[in-house]
């Protein structure tokens, strides 16, 4: 146990992005449109067109993008 201890406290997660990999409903990759989504919408982007323009048409892989919160920053003085 104490191996496992000292790996979690040596990680650093701070900047990591912790999306999930594929849609929950359909299964398609989502996680290769996050920085681009983040970046484009932080720039000031609509974040439907943004969507659009990264060819993120269905309803359920929209949710995953729309409704991702990081929460590494947060958690990360935790480990």
């Amino acid at each position: 146990m104490v191996g496992l201890e000292q790996g979690l406290n040596t990680r650093n997660l701070t900047g990591k992005t912790m999306i999930p990999v594929r849609c929950f409903s359909c299964g398609k990759v989502v996680s290769n449109y996050w920085d681009e989504y983040k970046k484009r919408v932080n720039d000031g982007e609509d974040s439907a067109a943004v969507l659009d323009d990264l060819g993120i048409t269905r309803y359920c892989c929209r949710r995953m993008i729309l409704s991702h919160v990081e929460l590494v920053d947060v958690l990360s003085p935790y480990q």
